[in-house]
């Protein structure tokens, strides 16, 4: 993969979601636009023990995060768009991990809402947080699935 540091980088947020995918396609399509590259990033935590998640499947270890992730990633763009993508995970809060992707980056993409949550949500917690913190301007996608 190109590590060129002289093209923009364009950061998008990945979790699964409906949402995720079409942000997924739109930073895409943005870094074509700008001659920039992709950097699809992932979080991953261990569960909490006696608290009950909604959708506990979101909380995985490193391997099995980089395996979804880099099957989602293919199913959405296709195995060659989706080879061109850099992909970073790292564990913790995905806010967090967001906002420190960022740092540098020429735009930050994440989907209004994922997988978590409440469904009558127009902005999920971590969308709200990046657009509120992040240090480059921020992309926020709806999906067109209710």
């Amino acid at each position: 993969m190109d590590q060129d540091v002289s093209r923009p980088r364009i950061v998008v947020g990945v979790d699964g979601s409906p949402s995720s995918f079409e942000a997924v396609r739109w930073a895409v399509r943005y870094a074509a636009l700008v001659g920039g590259v992709a950097e699809a990033v992932a979080a991953w935590e261990v569960p909490l023990y006696g608290w009950s998640a909604p959708a506990v499947d979101m909380y995985m270890d490193e391997e099995a995060t980089l395996e979804q992730m880099t099957r989602e990633l293919t199913e959405v763009l296709g195995a060659d768009a989706a080879a061109e993508v850099r992909t970073r995970m790292a564990h913790g809060n995905p806010a967090d991990i967001l906002l420190r992707a960022a740092e540098g980056a020429e735009v930050l993409v994440v989907g209004s809402r994922g997988r978590g949550g409440f469904a009558r949500a127009l902005l999920g917690s971590v969308s709200q947080r990046v657009a509120a913190h992040a240090p480059c301007p921020v992309v926020i996608v709806r999906s067109e699935e209710t």
